[in-house]
């Protein structure tokens, strides 16, 4: 599901009618990858082989900024909470939280 922030909440952007943002700060994931942890975690997305089909990315990549911004130390279990909900078809998981844990130490 692709996602987006609307104030401080995280919603399905499929959810969202566009006419309910007005006025709101809405942040997508071309806002995300702007930010520097958000373009950390696509680089570490991309290293870790967490991209696959590319279905999942964004909304993985926008939920996963959202939740570090609340988790900065967050373990490998929490992580895998904080994604829950976001489905992907392709790498199973394993390589989403390796590339999540990355950048949330610094490491990419």
């Amino acid at each position: 599901r692709n996602l987006c922030e609307v104030g401080q909440k995280l919603i399905g952007s499929c959810l969202q009618f566009a006419v309910d943002c007005e006025g709101r700060p809405l942040r997508t994931i071309e806002g995300v990858s702007r930010e520097p942890l958000g373009a950390k975690l696509e680089q570490a997305f991309v290293d870790c082989g967490a991209v696959q089909c590319g279905f999942c990315t964004p909304g993985m990549v926008v939920q996963a900024r959202h939740f570090l911004d609340a988790h900065p130390n967050a373990t490998r279990d929490e992580i895998k909470r904080g994604i829950e909900g976001n489905l992907c078809r392709c790498t199973g998981y394993v390589k989403i939280v390796d590339a999540i844990e990355a950048a949330a130490r610094g490491d990419r």
